[in-house]
């Protein structure tokens, strides 16, 4: 989308901003544990460990539970595709952009130990109008503290969902912040694939009425579920391999 068709759409994109802001329902983050183990005890003398940090759709914001929500269905998913036991654990807030992701973890260091980290930002990023060179700029800081500071392997961004498609938004708003999201995405893929230590995975949500939290805006447990698959494939296939061999033991 030119930069000029968005300069003439501003006074529209803010007040249908300001008003779907109004309009749409607080939902509170998942209820539940923030930590916990999946997979067979026996099936490895040591866990993979995995940490999930990021916004609110990491926090699980649309479900009633973490059981229904990202964090506990990507272990077991994880734990099912490499055949081995997986340590879980949230570090999540709604709300959060990715420079304020890392802030968070920052302030909960020491974190527990862990191999792989998955990070769930961008659509607070896209509704504070970062844009996306510095948003990649910061998840860059992110990667490179988890990596430097407290000993992540590898670091899994998921992308951007397809905005476009979400129902809470009315148009031409959903379009514009689509478009933002398409351009956030290519950013972030552009980064990643200069490093052999982060990733983005191939993802497609199914996002309408019937698979969303009934805001409209924020994940329902279907997508939860897609999304925690699509990432543990993402995982066992082209994270799992590039793994050091005592990690894969």
């Amino acid at each position: 989308m030119s930069l000029t068709l968005k300069l003439v759409l501003t006074p529209v994109l803010v007040a249908q901003a300001v008003a779907t802001r109004a309009r749409l329902p607080r939902l509170p983050e998942a209820e539940g544990p923030r930590e916990g183990e999946a997979g067979d005890a026996a099936a490895a003398r040591q866990a993979l460990r995995l940490l999930v940090a990021g916004d609110s759709s990491a926090a699980g914001v649309g479900v009633a539970h973490q059981r229904q929500a990202l964090a506990p269905q990507l272990g077991e998913r994880v734990a099912e595709h490499l055949g081995t036991r997986v340590r879980w654990r949230l570090h999540a807030q709604s709300g959060l952009t990715s420079a304020q992701t890392l802030a968070l973890l920052q302030q909960a260091a020491p974190l527990a130990p862990a191999e792989i980290a998955v990070v769930v930002t961008g659509v607070n990023d896209l509704i504070d109008q970062v844009p996306s060179r510095r948003a990649v700029a910061h998840r860059e800081a992110l990667a490179n503290w988890l990596r430097n500071a407290q000993g992540v392997q590898h670091v899994v961004f998921a992308p951007l969902p397809p905005v476009h498609h979400f129902p809470g938004l009315p148009q031409p708003l959903r379009w514009v912040a689509g478009s933002d999201a398409r351009r956030h995405n290519d950013a972030l893929r552009d980064w990643a694939a200069g490093r052999s230590d982060v990733s983005v995975p191939e993802m497609d949500a199914p996002l309408n009425p019937g698979t969303m939290a009934r805001d409209g805006f924020h994940p329902g447990e279907p997508v939860y579920r897609y999304c925690a698959s699509a990432i543990a494939e993402h995982i066992a296939t082209a994270v799992w391999p590039t793994l050091p061999k005592e990690t894969r033991r």
